[in-house]
């Protein structure tokens, strides 16, 4: 009897030890489960998700350049606009330091600067008192550059800039290059051995002169005396040469 007993004992316990093993195997299982679809989900986006590369970088608006206002020396540079009109600017570095030392840091204050401008036109080496012809452009004192009206074409033109002091003295301070204004009208310069054809003057029509093709054909025949061959308009009648 107690031999019965401790069998049935023995599979009770037997029984029991299965059913709390398998419980224990059920609930580890979900977790286990999760560990591997996060750890899936997490490759999977690692796949899909492109790389973005190296970051760009956005400059700040202290990080953005800009060119200096001076460059700390002496320059004085002219240019030819158009016909009529020249375009001068500078800066004063060196020049001022040596007019003030020699002359004063109150000179500076009561006197003006101004700009002189030399009509050199067939001057063959300009000196700063061999010109034709100059002017006294008055300047504002914290000037560094000007617009010139000349009103003269084909003209060369050298500019100084100065001070002027109060008893009329120009204190020279900078010199400029030389340029030489354009032409306002057509070249007066022919080739002799030029032969009018027709070709050639069709691709000639098709240039802007800035004026009309009647008033260029004008005024090529007044200076030409004759006209281009095979070519005729309302006001032009094809003629011979002035002394036929």
């Amino acid at each position: 009897m107690t031999a019965l007993i401790w069998v049935i004992v023995g599979l009770v316990a037997l029984v029991a030890g299965i059913f709390l093993l398998t419980r224990k195997g059920k609930a580890h299982e979900p977790a286990a489960q999760t560990i591997r679809t996060r750890e899936f989900d997490h490759e999977l986006a690692r796949e899909i998700t492109p790389d973005p590369g190296p970051t760009t970088w956005t400059p700040t608006p202290h990080h953005v350049l800009e060119l200096p206002r001076s460059y700390g020396q002496d320059r004085l540079v002219l240019m030819a606009r158009d016909p009529f009109w020249l375009y001068a600017y500078w800066e004063i570095a060196a020049a001022k330091e040596s007019f003030q030392a020699s002359r004063g840091r109150r000179a500076w204050q009561v006197s003006r600067p101004v700009l002189r401008v030399y009509d050199v036109t067939g001057v063959e080496a300009f000196n700063g008192g061999n010109a034709n012809s100059y002017v006294d452009i008055p300047l504002s004192a914290d000037a560094d550059n000007w617009h010139i009206e000349v009103g003269n074409p084909d003209r060369t033109y050298c500019v100084d800039l100065g001070r002027l002091m109060p008893n009329g003295e120009f204190v020279f301070l900078l010199r400029s290059n030389i340029v030489t204004t354009p032409r306002a009208t057509l070249s007066d310069r022919l080739d002799e051995e030029w032969m009018w054809i027709e070709d050639i003057y069709r691709s000639l029509t098709r240039i802007h002169f800035g004026v009309s093709s009647p008033l260029v054909i004008e005024e090529m025949k007044e200076r030409l005396g004759v006209a281009p061959f095979g070519i005729s308009s309302p006001e032009m009648v094809v003629g011979r040469g002035r002394d036929n």
